[in-house]
């Protein structure tokens, strides 16, 4: 937090970053019964695999991916927070294998309560991270409201055939996870006053690290299937690949990226309210090996804010998948295959 503004962001908020994100097997039952009624012919990527973005072609060569997001603070340092929320939203193009090409700032904070430069910090931050992906914030939304909340509407651009979806992973797949885990423990643990300065440090690493690989992920033929993880865990992510290319995932948890200071924070018991309520949802459907320990299925439903890019891939393209994270600063990880099965999680 800044010298000048003692305001801790986080007091305002029940909850930060993308463990606000409401549960899914709520959001699930709200959507339900609103299908879209209009479906051109035009849009490639909707509502029906719970995708990252929309994609709608214009035409042969291009399409537009369009995605919004937006969340209350998950730390107190303004800037920080605004960073965080712009890396978070573009996340979603590079998701879909796209590359921004412009953003629109969504706003809404209490006017009564947070001072004009603390607002201004939060902007800035934003506008840092979109300067970073080479793209400017060309507008927005503002409103006066009782908790600070931050985003981006976000705008991009894809080939129609280089769309990168969550449901095109086949059976054999390599699963790839570009960032480590452990961004909702640690933001659990900053609120309990429990988190060193260097997991603090770590975590604003994390989650401004932007997922540029996308863009290079998109060129390669051997992507079948891409995503990011975010608020509903790796877990939760992991299965809408498998619900929507109708595949069994086999994860190794071993394998897995994970940041060693949430490891010790979660063993001590810290975690989100809303890893649980993840869990809740879908933990009927993820088998965890014998003698598993708590700790380890919360880690797998840990809400991450601004999270690493998750990539089903054939084998023969493990190397190039690789390749196009470390160019980019990544220290990916294998953590898994995709195989014939009923579209749930077995845990070894």
């Amino acid at each position: 937090m800044t010298k000048s503004t003692p305001i801790k962001l986080t007091q305002f908020s029940h909850g930060g970053g993308c463990g606000c994100k409401i549960a899914p097997a709520i959001l699930t039952e709200i959507l339900a019964n609103t299908p879209m009624r209009v479906i051109p012919p035009e849009l490639l990527v909707g509502t029906e695999t719970s995708d990252d973005a929309a994609v709608y072609q214009l035409n042969t060569e291009q399409a537009i991916v369009a995605t919004t997001d937006f969340f209350t603070p998950i730390v107190d340092d303004p800037r920080d927070f605004g960073r965080i929320a712009a890396a978070n939203a573009l996340s979603d193009i590079y998701a879909m294998g796209g590359k921004p090409i412009f953003a629109l700032a969504v706003v809404g904070m209490p006017l009564d309560k947070l001072p004009l430069d603390v607002i201004r910090e939060i902007l800035a931050g934003g506008e840092e991270i979109c300067a970073r992906a080479g793209i400017p914030i060309a507008g927005g939304h503002s409103i006066d409201v009782l908790e600070p909340i931050y985003g981006l509407v976000g705008l991009g651009i894809v080939h129609p055939q280089r769309v990168k979806r969550n449901s095109g992973a086949l059976a054999g797949d390599l699963l790839i996870l570009g960032k480590p885990l452990g961004i909702g423990i640690l933001s659990a643990a900053l609120k309990k006053g429990l988190l060193s300065s260097e997991g603090y440090a770590e975590m604003i690493a994390q989650t401004t690290k932007i997922n540029t690989p996308g863009a290079a992920l998109a060129t390669l033929p051997g992507v079948h299937a891409m995503t990011d993880v975010t608020g509903f865990g790796l877990a939760g992510h992991l299965l809408e690949i498998c619900r929507g290319s109708k595949l069994r995932a086999q994860l190794e948890f071993a394998s897995l990226p994970l940041i060693p200071e949430a490891v010790k924070l979660v063993r001590d018991g810290i975690a989100t309210g809303a890893s649980t309520r993840n869990w809740s949802s879908y933990g009927h459907i993820v088998t965890m090996p014998a003698g598993s320990e708590e700790w380890q299925q919360k880690l797998l439903s840990d809400p991450q804010t601004s999270g690493g890019l998750l990539v089903a891939c054939a084998p023969e393209c493990e190397s190039a998948v690789l390749a196009a994270f470390e160019h980019e600063g990544f220290k990916p990880a294998v953590i898994g295959r995709m195989e014939e099965g009923p579209a749930d999680i077995n845990v070894s």
